[in-house]
């Protein structure tokens, strides 16, 4: 299944979410639905071996600087989108000095998307502009496919890439450069292509 808009009677609401059949993922971008396919292993693979790395220097100040919030599959509503869902995010405590009890109520500093076939245009045409229109200040795009990360920063509205980098780096990146990542060792053996 790949992405697509799903019509609802008006303005989307929580409650199309709520109404999905299970397998089926919903957000509410800008009052409308887009639906695609739960993640598969690989997808999810990935997000977590990223939550381990970032969360212990930036969230917990274990070797780093510990000034964020990270968090997987976080489900952020704003008044302009009652529920999106960043495959990973994070804000800076500067912003949100407590955890919320609830949902994240502000659009994060940090969004990261893992790439798949099915929700590939999504994340690019749909989030993309989205996330700089909430002022979003970094975007990682992760693609499983290609084991690439692509890095952007907002600049004036628009994002600027920042580097694009491969298996083999080891990088410091915006806004966790405080450490080093070793791209090769995010991707999980696949036994065949995700073709999510």
């Amino acid at each position: 299944m790949a992405y697509g808009k799903r019509e609802t009677e008006g303005v989307a609401t929580l409650a199309d979410i709520e109404a999905l059949p299970e397998g089926v993922v919903g957000e509410v971008i800008e009052g409308t639905l887009y639906v695609h396919a739960q993640p598969r292993a690989g997808h999810m693979d990935l997000i977590g071996a990223l939550n381990v790395v970032l969360r212990g220097p930036f969230q917990q100040g274990i070797g780093g600087p510990g000034d964020w919030w990270i968090q997987m599959k976080p489900g952020v509503r704003l008044e302009c989108s009652p529920e999106f869902v960043p495959d990973l995010a994070g804000w800076r405590k500067e912003r949100v000095a407590l955890f919320p009890a609830g949902w994240w109520s502000l659009p994060p500093d940090w969004a990261c998307e893992i790439l798949s076939p099915s929700t590939r245009g999504y994340d690019t045409r749909i989030k993309r502009p989205f996330y700089a229109r909430l002022g979003v200040q970094h975007l990682w795009f992760i693609d499983l496919d290609t084991r690439t990360l692509t890095v952007s920063e907002l600049r004036d509205g628009l994002w600027t890439e920042v580097g694009n980098y491969g298996d083999a780096d080891v990088v410091r990146v915006p806004p966790f450069d405080d450490i080093e990542l070793k791209l090769g060792r995010l991707w999980p053996l696949l036994e065949t292509p995700d073709t999510e």
